[in-house]
C-alpha cells in the first residue's frame, strides 16, 4: 500500500539522529526522508516528548537541546496526534486486553486515530495487527519499505 499513512516511534525517530547507531542510523534516516518526501508520516504528542527527552539525554552522543527543539519544531508540520482522554481510556483497553504496556498501548492507539496502517517500532511486536495497524520493525532483513 504505497499511500498508506506510516506512524514512527520514538526509538525510530532516536535512531534517525543517533549516528552512534550505525545501520540503525541509517535505515531510520532513510524512512524519515521517504516519510518527509510522501507527507505519509504520523507522529503523536508522546512521540515527540519522548523523543527530546531521549535525544537530548539518553543517546550516546547527545543533541544539544537547541538543535533537538529545532527538530521538533520541524516534525510538528507532520500530522501529530494529540493524545486525549479518549486515547487514554482505548489505551488502557489494549493494555488490558492484549498485556502490552500502557505507553506502547497509547503508541498503538494514536497510530490507529492518525489513521495510520502501519506502525514502525523496534520495540513491539513485528507481524502483529492491534487496532487495524500493523506492527513493522523496520530493521528486520525481511521488512521491505
Amino acid at each position: 500500500m504505497p499511500d498508506s499513512r506510516i506512524f514512527l516511534d520514538t526509538n525510530i525517530l532516536i535512531y534517525a539522529y543517533d549516528v552512534s547507531a550505525k545501520n540503525k542510523h541509517e535505515v531510520a534516516r532513510d524512512i524519515l526522508l521517504d516519510l518527509w518526501d510522501s507527507g505519509r508520516g504520523v507522529l503523536s504528542t508522546q512521540v515527540l516528548q519522548e523523543f527530546y527527552v531521549m535525544a537530548t539525554q539518553k543517546i550516546a552522543l547527545p543533541l544539544d537541546a537547541k538543535s533537538a527543539r529545532e527538530i521538533v519544531d520541524d516534525l510538528l508540520r507532520w500530522d501529530v496526534v494529540v493524545n486525549d482522554g479518549d486515547i487514554i481510556r482505548k489505551a488502557i483497553d489494549l493494555h488490558e486486553r492484549h498485556k502490552l504496556s500502557f505507553w506502547d498501548a497509547m503508541i498503538v492507539e494514536a497510530a490507529h486515530r492518525g489513521g495510520a496502517r502501519i506502525l514502525l517500532s523496534e520495540d513491539l511486536s513485528h507481524g502483529r495487527t492491534l487496532s487495524g495497524v500493523k506492527i513493522q520493525n523496520p530493521f528486520l532483513a525481511s521488512v521491505s519499505r
